[in-house]
């Protein structure tokens, strides 16, 4: 049995489920929290086959070059920074790492479209509005679908935030297992009702909640905003750092969440109308990476948070002309 590895959000949920409508197979399924992206650890190396979608290859090096060795086959399909990629007749990569670009529509591309819905919704929910609409128009979907697609992507995106499955509503494998078998968002939601419900209330209450915030930083080119230590904060950080972005195109924002162990969980968002810097800014600490639009930092020390906040206020105010 092969092993399907991918990242809990909208991005690689639909990537997935668009690859394994096209290519049916049982697999064992890896995934977790949107900020667990070290999964190939997890895949034992006697496996023969393993589809990788949306986690970056730069966290995952050694582990890939194990399964490898082993002689693995390896699909893995990304849009962030990979790192080298190996050279292996096993490793079959595609890795496109523009702004305007993500998972699900890097698999979306390789079927020609076939399951064009799906990658609209993965787009929205990686908070890419403009190209999602773009491709929403050129392919004929209405306005009424449109913005269902877009909903669905933002309640997929904002389940996949929290310290641990304990904070999300519902777990990312078993939101995999409903969605997998149905070739239209539409159909899913046709079918699985209260499910979508459960989301959208829990959304929308977390949003509610997260108006109520102000920035502890703030001036024209970036903002910084720290939450609270509560699950719903970890839940809403993500989407409020996309939020804040289409409010304030021509501003950086930066969503800070304290985490059970002390640190801070950063999500990174550059300025839309400048959709650059933020990997290259999350990557100056440990536990950072991303891609160029929007980054994050995974586990950042309480001592480092100034840091942080100085050097994010400067790297954005330095690219703002």
């Amino acid at each position: 049995m092969g092993f399907d590895v991918f990242n809990g959000d909208a991005d690689g949920l639909t990537a997935l489920v668009q690859w394994r409508l096209a290519h049916p197979q049982a697999t064992t399924l890896v995934t977790g929290v949107k900020r667990d992206i070290a999964l190939l650890k997890q895949v034992p190396t006697d496996t023969e086959q393993v589809t990788v979608l949306d986690i970056s290859m730069s966290k995952n090096q050694e582990p890939l070059a194990t399964l490898l060795a082993s002689g693995a086959h390896v699909f893995y399909a990304d849009h962030h920074q990979s790192g080298p990629i190996p050279d292996s007749p096993l490793l079959d990569a595609h890795i496109h790492t523009r702004a305007n670009t993500c998972t699900a529509l890097i698999i979306d591309k390789l079927l020609g479209g076939q399951y064009r819905e799906w990658a609209l919704v993965g787009a929205y929910g990686d908070n890419l509005d403009r190209t999602a609409n773009a491709l929403a128009r050129q392919s004929g979907i209405g306005e009424h679908t449109r913005a269902r697609l877009e909903q669905l992507g933002h309640y997929l995106n904002y389940n996949s935030y929290g310290a641990s499955l304990d904070d999300l509503i519902i777990p990312p494998a078993v939101l995999y297992r409903h969605l997998c078998g149905f070739s239209t968002p539409d159909a899913f939601m046709r079918a699985y009702p209260d499910m979508v419900m459960e989301l959208a209330n829990a959304y929308q209450h977390d949003r509610e909640r997260a108006q109520t915030l102000s920035p502890e930083l703030s001036d024209e080119n970036a903002q910084v905003y720290l939450l609270p230590d509560t699950a719903w904060a970890r839940r809403i950080s993500g989407m409020l750092g996309n939020q804040l972005a289409n409010r304030h195109p021509d501003r950086a924002h930066a969503v800070l969440t304290p985490m059970p162990g002390g640190e801070w969980m950063v999500s990174i968002r550059a300025p839309l109308n400048r959709p650059t810097g933020a990997a290259q800014l999350a990557e100056q600490f440990i536990t950072g990476g991303g891609r160029a639009a929007a980054a994050g930092i995974n586990a950042l020390p309480s001592a480092s948070l100034s840091a942080f906040t100085d050097a994010f206020m400067t790297h954005f105010s330095a690219h703002a002309d």
